[in-house]
């Protein structure tokens, strides 16, 4: 009834969390298969998938989450089909809860879980409640038009139907397969209750290259589905105002040292950027007061980051494999 699918490229030091984690669920273990695609990897991550019950898909070179995904779909037997990463350790019951809308209600095709992170460090603190602040605003929606495939769930079929993941894009791939479906009218819901424990970005230089890499190649799929630019279920509002002000801000900044009386401006232009952080400051304070008060200047980093990869994105030319040796 039920296929598992984790993509994993030199995941050998997470994989066995995220396997024995599926193992271990609550529903029946003969109702669901596991299936790793292993996408190329350098290290030995194939050799330690190797768990009993669990299919191991190897791809010679690395091609992407995309394409492993594609795999992964295409070897499934399931009617519904899981995705999960391999730095991700599902909660025992996650299965049975990412899956309980499909097996629910015949006219949802696809539903989205959520993130909790033990990590100690500042940013992934922080990573985390910046993903609870987007799950506030998802909560109560009757449908949304996102799925992360770091905890879902969509029927079979309507993949095979549209073409699975577009191999093309290298980064949010999710994102841009979410829209499509949207775009289709099928029919998406937020699953809460559906947990995996995730190792979020932990340093300042990991979190903006993401963050970087996420503009770049929305950027480059966006021109698809322009409604989406201007508001989806996923981005906050506030977002696209944060990325324009830090952007106006760095520029104003070196304006300054050509023409020094207008070093009143960029001071501006960054109190106002400070101001559209305080709903988030004054969420996160109730949780965490030391992300709290560093909430500003890591808001402010991933506007600038976001803000570059957008701009990158928009006139980059490169293909597939020169943004994997990128990412990598």
């Amino acid at each position: 009834m039920i296929s598992v699918v984790v993509p994993a490229y030199n995941a050998a030091t997470v994989i066995a969390d995220c396997l024995v984690a599926l193992q271990q669920q609550t529903i029946n273990r003969h109702t669901y298969e596991i299936i790793v695609v292993d996408d190329g990897s350098a290290d030995d991550t194939a050799v330690r998938a190797q768990l009993p019950g669990v299919q191991v898909i190897r791809s010679p070179q690395n091609r992407g989450a995309a394409a492993a995904r594609n795999q992964g779909i295409r070897a499934a037997q399931g009617e519904i089909i899981c995705f999960t990463d391999a730095d991700c350790a599902p909660q025992p019951n996650w299965i049975e809860e990412v899956t309980r809308p499909l097996r629910e209600n015949e006219g949802v095709t696809a539903v989205k879980g959520v993130y909790i992170s033990h990590q100690p460090q500042l940013v992934a603190r922080f990573v985390q409640l910046e993903y609870e602040d987007k799950y506030e605003g998802m909560a109560g929606l009757p449908q949304i038009d996102f799925v992360d495939t770091y905890a879902c769930a969509y029927r079979r079929q309507p993949l095979l139907d549209c073409g699975g993941f577009d191999e093309t894009i290298f980064y949010v791939e999710d994102q841009e397969l979410s829209f499509r479906l949207a775009a289709q009218g099928h029919v998406m819901v937020f699953q809460p209750t559906a947990v995996v424990a995730h190792h979020h970005s932990a340093s300042l230089r990991q979190y903006a290259r993401k963050k970087f890499w996420i503009g770049c190649w929305k950027a480059r799929f966006i021109r698809r589905y322009p409604d989406r630019a201007i508001k989806d279920s996923h981005t906050p509002q506030v977002l696209k105002l944060q990325m324009g002000l830090a952007g106006l801000a760095l520029g104003t900044a070196v304006l300054t040292l050509l023409l020094p009386f207008l070093r009143w401006l960029p001071i501006t232009l960054l109190l106002l950027f400070a101001m559209t952080t305080l709903p988030f400051g004054r969420k996160a304070w109730r949780k965490d007061h030391t992300v709290a008060l560093a909430a500003p200047f890591l808001l402010f980093i991933r506007a600038l980051a976001l803000g570059f990869g957008f701009a990158w994105g928009t006139v980059w030319r490169g293909g597939v494999q020169s943004a994997v040796n990128g990412k990598q």
